[in-house]
């Protein structure tokens, strides 16, 4: 909580450091997640789910220069599904799901090229601050596989899109996560946990709509 109030003071901050004549719009976004989450070892097999994302957002836009903010608060649960080679047979367990509920501070600088009063294509890129308000550790196969997830993670996105009406924005984005978003532990042969046996991060894919008042 301590991390989520230093970073709004620095957001409320960068408000007064914004020239007079940029154009400040507020709204709301929202959109899925198509997470590709993959493991440094090939003990776990996983494929894409999908989540969602939703929350308020503001752009700060220079008229005359072409370039802006955006910063938004968003609401974000994403979802891996993966396999597990199990037993001596190695049988291959299906279905597993990891959750991950979050709040995410992205703040990206942008770039808009403007088409005429009906559109304009921006080019968007920047960090993106993440809080973990779900499960931290979930467990798998009666309690013999962790999944531990870590408090926070910091990422870096990268994104392009279209504004239609001055109000209305389409948007694609990959986020990528810089670290490991959390880890793998299980049980050993002799009963004790061993941890640390794979390391996982959310990659992820996004596609989102917005609308500024």
């Amino acid at each position: 909580m301590r991390k989520i109030l230093t970073l709004a003071v620095v957001v409320a901050a960068t408000l007064f450091v914004v020239p007079a004549q940029a154009q400040i719009k507020f709204g709301l976004k929202g959109g899925l997640n198509i997470t590709d989450m993959s493991f440094s070892s090939d003990v776990l097999n996983t494929s894409n789910r999908t989540g969602f994302f939703i929350g308020p957002t503001v752009k700060f836009t220079l008229p005359l220069l072409g370039f802006g903010l955006d910063a938004s608060v968003l609401y974000d649960q994403r979802e891996a599904e993966f396999d597990d080679v199990y037993g001596d047979d190695d049988e291959i367990i299906r279905g597993q799901v990891i959750k991950q509920k979050a709040i995410n501070i992205p703040i990206n600088l942008r770039y808009d090229i403007g088409l005429g009063s009906l559109a304009a294509v921006y080019l968007a890129a920047g960090p993106q601050f993440g809080f973990n308000i779900g499960d931290k550790n979930q467990s798998f196969y009666d309690d013999m596989i962790g999944w531990k997830l870590k408090t926070s993670n910091f990422s870096v996105n990268l994104g392009a899109g279209v504004m239609l009406l001055r109000h209305v924005q389409v948007g694609f984005n990959y986020n990528i996560v810089c670290g490991k978003t959390g880890e793998v532990s299980a049980l050993g042969t002799a009963g004790d946990v061993v941890e640390g046996i794979a390391r996982g991060r959310s990659n992820t894919w996004q596609i989102s709509a917005a609308y500024y008042f």
